[in-house]
């Protein structure tokens, strides 16, 4: 069941940020316990991958039937369990008190970025604020403290802990961005999942919140998240006919420019400079 998902098909972008990062702040080659760091990222991501499809009641990922759909949602719960546990034991193994009580925010955000997710504002001012704090819970927070651990390991100047952590938590916010922006531009078959997922799931992302300036209607749309008949569709629309891609892809290229900011008060390396080129390739991927 674990190994269904690590079949080398995915992006594995969090493992080679952590990778990079680390070797960008070293003086000497990878330690263990940062590669064991790159590895444990991509398992919590992983088994939340797994988990987020039984909740989603997903049929598809990264162009393959879930571990749900092909086994069932009792074993995908606890395959993504056993992943988890996996990571835990590897991050215990590292022996530093700081990284795994860094590491371990991951999870309590993941957790509480899905609950965040399953609620909506009732305050139209507030549910831009709500996207942006579910998205950082969900998807930057495992970057962000990621390459803050990898830090800690070889630096003791908590200015450079807040730099690796900057930079993850700005990339990540512009990597889900894109998602959502993806979304509604890119087709089934490049995604590897049906597209307007979202708006099924009943989400209002950031391309929806910011179609909300044009188009008022979608408000009562988001509070009963796209249920009624034919919702879907014409949020679908709306979306489209605004500047709501657009909006949301801005929005992506500020988070890149801060990452940029923030990584480039390192000392040159080569590592450092494909740190700053990922983030374009974050903002111009398409899948």
């Amino acid at each position: 069941l674990c190994e269904y998902y690590f079949d080398g098909k995915g992006k594995a972008i969090r493992p080679m940020i952590v990778v990079l990062m680390a070797r960008a702040l070293n003086i000497h080659n990878l330690l263990p316990g940062q590669r064991a760091i790159a590895m444990i990222s991509e398992m919590i991501h992983t088994a939340s991958l797994v988990h987020d499809d039984v909740i989603d009641g997903s049929d598809k990922r990264r162009g393959k039937r879930t571990i749900n759909e092909v086994w069932g949602e009792k074993k995908a719960i606890l395959a993504g369990d056993f992943i988890l546990s996996a990571a835990s034991m590897a991050l215990a193994r590292i022996g530093d008190i700081t990284v795994v009580k860094v590491l371990s925010q991951v999870i309590e955000d993941l957790v509480r970025g899905e609950f965040m997710q399953l609620g909506s504002k009732e305050n139209e001012n507030e549910r831009f604020k709500h996207y942006l704090e579910k998205t950082f819970k969900k998807t930057a927070s495992l970057i962000a403290n990621s390459c803050k651990a990898v830090s800690i390991l070889v630096n003791s100047d908590p200015e450079v802990h807040e730099i690796a952590y900057q930079y993850g938590k700005n990339v990540g916010i512009a990597f889900q961005l894109v998602d959502d922006v993806l979304d509604f531009t890119s087709g089934a078959s490049q995604l590897g999942k049906p597209t307007a997922a979202d708006l099924k799931l009943g989400l209002a992302t950031g391309p929806v919140l910011f179609a909300c300036q044009q188009f008022p209607e979608l408000h009562a749309m988001i509070m009963r998240r796209f249920a009624s008949k034919g919702d879907v569709d014409r949020a679908w629309q709306y979306v489209l006919q605004s500047n709501g891609v657009q909006q949301t892809n801005y929005l992506a290229q500020h988070y890149c420019k801060e990452a940029i900011r923030q990584i480039s008060r390192l000392r040159p390396s080569p590592e450092r400079d494909a740190l700053i080129r990922l983030t374009e390739m974050v903002l111009t991927r398409d899948k």
